[in-house]
């Protein structure tokens, strides 16, 4: 039981200090979010969501994130998955990627 006292003191305290610096972890809404994406994230973002619909890569960074395989439905998109490309599309073109 004291120990567990110390823990979370020891925690409380590592916590406290860490906001005190500024250090402040992105929340994964955040990290999601296209507007604070860089180029690399955004490119490997909308070509997962090809891969995992079994899109067949035709260039050497696409293979190598992604592999040489494919399958059915080969890269059609449902609607959310759409709307999702398109707006990575977006901050790709928006950033210059």
């Amino acid at each position: 039981m004291k120990s567990q006292k110390i823990f979370t003191a020891l925690s409380l305290i590592g916590a406290i200090g860490a906001g005190s610096m500024g250090a402040v972890a992105p929340t994964p809404a955040a990290a999601q979010d296209p507007a604070y994406m860089s180029c690399g994230d955004l490119w490997y973002a909308r070509n997962r969501i090809y891969a995992r619909n079994g899109h067949c890569f035709n260039t050497d960074r696409g293979r190598a994130a992604f592999g040489a395989g494919c399958f059915p439905p080969y890269g059609r998109l449902s609607g959310w998955e759409k709307s999702r490309v398109n707006q990575l599309q977006m901050w790709e073109r928006r950033k210059g990627c």
